[in-house]
């Protein structure tokens, strides 16, 4: 058998080939390619999919993170708290405005452990970031009422929980903000990079169009020194032909997951858990084992690829040495570092392959 992929982009364009292209070709030859008729047409539809107002594109995920704490005016002297075993981008939203990362320890289900939010807020805090990672919606009842409580800005990102729901809410409508990645390998992936912020606020939403367009309004007048940060005509096209299939897509994920859950039976790893009232996605599905790097080995001789989400935690990278925030300062963080493994999971997966995976695995 060809090696199976951790992910394969190639499968989803394949589902939707003949549209994809269409819509290339409509865009290429509307002699229009940025901020034009697509753009405004997708942030209207993906607003309406979400259930927010308003949805601004954006060049990139990591954009719509950094700009939205651009927007809610946070910055030097000013805490976040946000989960510790994230991807590095959620931090550089906060950082890259010169505020400080408060990092919380995580729950069982990869999310932030909303039980020890409050013991971490200090009269310097502003916002609680919470991710919904791998594709899972957070315990978000109890993080709301602690944002209310203390007058703290909620922002979410959703970069991998496109259409995931929390006690019926759609993930991306409880804070003041939330930001998507469209980066390929999401659930709502584009052919390149993409993002965007959706919110309720319409100032927010209106600051955010200027400021993504070299802070101006109309052109060559500048309001605010602001940034080059816009979805462009083409992804813009290519993410309104998935995003009507989203719902299939994600329906084609959960059922192999289900497989997984159903048929991964092997005492040496931990599969993943769902909570109650939250739904997922699947972006990812995520293993746990004391023997990672042992079951990595076995798996690439055996053809099979995984990817580790994330092996190093954003507070012991180099790039946040300066927090001097030390090595077991997050041991539950750590451990998950240590010991996840994503194993393949994505669009157009064959039956033979994930049979594959499941026996290889449960021989381990």
């Amino acid at each position: 058998m060809e090696k199976i992929m951790p992910n394969r982009l190639d499968r989803g364009f394949y589902q939707h080939q003949e549209e994809l292209e269409e819509k290339a070709l409509q865009v290429l030859r509307s002699g229009w390619y940025i901020l034009g008729n697509e753009v405004s047409e997708f942030e209207k539809e993906f607003a309406t999919y979400i259930g927010a107002k308003y949805c601004v594109g954006l060049a990139s995920g990591l954009d719509a993170l950094w700009i939205a704490f651009r927007a809610l005016k946070i910055g030097e002297g000013d805490e976040v708290i946000v989960q510790g075993n994230t991807y590095i981008a959620s931090v550089m939203g906060i950082t890259l405005n010169g505020a400080t990362p408060v990092f919380v320890e995580p729950d069982e289900y990869f999310n932030i452990d909303a039980s020890k939010i409050e013991e971490k807020i200090t009269d310097r805090t502003k916002a609680v970031l919470v991710v919904h990672l791998y594709g899972q919606a957070s315990n978000m009842k109890p993080i709301v009422d602690i944002c209310k409580k203390h007058d703290l800005k909620l922002v979410e990102d959703c970069a991998q929980s496109h259409g995931a729901t929390f006690d019926g809410k759609t993930t991306g409508t409880f804070g003041d903000i939330a930001c998507f990645s469209f980066y390929p390998s999401k659930n709502l992936g584009a052919f390149g990079d993409g993002g965007a912020i959706v919110t309720d606020d319409e100032n927010l939403a209106e600051f955010i169009k200027i400021f993504r367009n070299y802070g101006s309004q109309k052109r060559y007048y500048n309001m605010l020194v602001g940034a080059n940060s816009r979805l462009d005509e083409i992804q813009a096209g290519f993410l309104r032909v998935k995003l009507k299939y989203l719902d299939d897509m994600t329906k084609e994920k959960r059922e192999f997951s289900q497989r997984y859950l159903n048929e991964l039976r092997n005492d040496k790893i931990e599969l993943p858990r769902i909570r109650e009232k939250a739904t997922h996605i699947w972006h990812q599905f995520v293993i746990k084992t004391p023997y990672r790097d042992e079951l990595m080995d076995y798996l690439n001789d055996r053809n099979i690829g995984t990817i580790i989400h994330y092996p190093i935690p954003p507070h012991l990278s180099e790039a946040y040495s300066y927090l001097n925030v030390k090595k077991g300062d997050l041991p539950i963080t750590e451990e998950y570092a240590n010991s996840v493994l994503s194993i393949p999971l994505y669009n157009g997966m064959t039956k033979e392959e994930q049979d594959y995976v499941i026996d290889a695995i449960n021989a381990f």
